[in-house]
């Protein structure tokens, strides 16, 4: 986001949360969150998609909140309310298409209207008959987490992207010859998966009660973490929905702070990292391995900073509105381990697949026939956790090399941690060592960290190697 789009958020956060009283501002948040994802979606070489991926957005939260929905109040005045006002922002939007040669709310201008009451119309026909077919209900939970996974796969895969691509500009009767897997550019759509399969794995173990429409679609596009999260937990931005009303003063005040510091993070010092920082196109014109080492601690701090700072605007507007978002990072570089620092940054992602990967995976193995050595199950899943946090990133060789990176460097932290703690059980370490060791320590998870990230930015593995060579004086 611009710094103008952060601004006008600002603006809206300060109306919610001033001139509005409680139950007006859910409604209002709502119908603000549906128009601002089509706002931010960025334009699109392929027609009309910078109006249909966000379209698709909240027509996926409707269907797969009817999958998880109470069936008794699924018809209630609230639901239905919140149903209508979602389709008629989406007819809104689409009217939009008239009032001027270029969007509006789009990047684009958008199909015409007739176009997009016939989608609606055929979507909810089928959302009318999914309701009615009772003892298929069980199946529904398991169908949206295919849907999920499928448009993920979608869009993180260049080879499907540019396949989907080609498809939709052969619809669009535009060429094909130029089609790119960076045509599907949907923004915001992995924080919407994670939040939805979290939605739906908890439904599936009855351990989340069934919401509202309104507060369901509120908590997946809730604007100050749409684009970058942290990923919240239903039942947490529930509490808040429910909480009594806090002092606004002292809301307004701590979140104008974060915002500020975020803002600083993101506009003054990342982006001035940015100008020196590791990227593809300096990688190749590296000269020296001291200015190799520059450029990668600049990138290093540049990305810690640059989404530290977001993350920092996101809470910033959501506790300006009355939301307390949850902590994203805790001084991830100076952690002793790889573990500590996997647990300080991106907290909330790392969460999450410690809640719905890791941990279902390694009870699965512990609880196995044959039994599967300690060591095992800690190097599979490990290893296997860190290569889905590297692909969720982008189905590519290099984000699955930096996936694997951190795995095995977990796996060997873990191993390491287990040898050494018998000798450090027995030995009461003078507090200068101490201190001496969790220096090197932190020096050398830093750097682990860092050259891990030469896999994250430059896409090509082969460039990645060449840029080690040079850091280390070897080319």
């Amino acid at each position: 986001m611009s710094l103008v789009n952060i601004l006008i958020l600002l603006a809206l956060s300060l109306v919610l949360r001033v001139l509005l009283s409680p139950s007006l501002r859910q409604w209002i948040l709502l119908a603000a969150s549906v128009l601002l994802i089509y706002w931010l979606q960025p334009l699109s070489p392929i027609r009309y998609l910078d109006f249909w991926l966000p379209t698709f957005t909240l027509l996926l939260i409707l269907i797969i909140w009817l999958f998880i929905a109470d069936r008794q109040s699924l018809f209630s005045h609230e639901n239905i309310l919140a149903a209508s006002l979602i389709t008629l922002l989406i007819l809104l939007v689409a009217i939009t298409r008239y009032l001027g040669t270029s969007g509006i709310l789009t990047a684009s201008r958008p199909p015409q209207i007739s176009q997009v009451i016939l989608v609606l119309a055929v979507f909810f026909l089928i959302a009318s008959v999914s309701t009615r077919l009772g003892r298929w209900r069980m199946f529904y939970p398991s169908a949206g987490a295919v849907i999920i996974l499928g448009s993920f796969l979608l869009i993180k895969s260049p080879f499907l992207g540019v396949k989907a691509s080609q498809g939709l500009r052969a619809l669009m009767d535009q060429s094909t010859l130029t089609a790119a897997a960076a045509d599907l550019r949907w923004l915001g759509f992995s924080y919407v998966a994670f939040r939805l399969l979290h939605v739906i794995r908890d439904v599936q173990k009855g351990r989340l009660k069934a919401v509202p429409l309104q507060q369901f679609a509120n908590y997946v596009i809730f604007f100050p973490s749409f684009v970058a999260g942290p990923i919240d937990r239903l039942e947490h931005f529930s509490a808040d929905l429910d909480r009594e009303e806090n002092p606004v003063v002292p809301d307004l005040v701590e979140g104008g702070k974060r915002v500020t510091i975020g803002l600083f993070k993101k506009f003054a010092l990342a982006d001035t990292l940015a100008l020196i920082a590791l990227n593809p196109v300096n990688a190749g014109q590296l000269t020296s391995s001291a200015w190799a080492w520059v450029q990668l601690y600049a990138y290093a701090f540049q990305i810690y900073l640059d989404f530290s700072g977001y993350t920092d605007i996101a809470i910033g507007l959501g506790r300006m509105i009355g939301f307390h978002l949850p902590e994203n990072f805790d001084r991830p570089y100076i952690k002793e381990n790889l573990t500590t620092f996997w647990n300080s940054w991106h907290i909330t992602l790392t969460q999450w697949f410690r809640a719905y990967f890791f941990n279902p995976v390694t009870r699965s193995l512990r609880k196995a026939r044959k039994p599967i050595p300690a060591y095992l199950v800690i190097l599979t899943t490990q290893f296997s956790t860190m290569l889905l946090i590297g692909l969720w990133h982008g189905i590519t060789w290099n984000f699955a090399l930096w996936g694997a990176w951190h795995g095995i460097g977990l796996f060997l932290h873990n191993r390491w941690a287990q040898w050494t703690r018998p000798f450090f059980a027995r030995h009461n370490l003078r507090p200068v060592i101490q201190r001496s060791m969790r220096a090197v320590s932190v020096f050398l998870t830093f750097n682990f960290v860092a050259l891990g990230w030469l896999w994250f930015v430059l896409p090509d593995p082969a460039l990645s190697w060449q840029v080690i060579l040079k850091l280390f004086g070897i080319r």
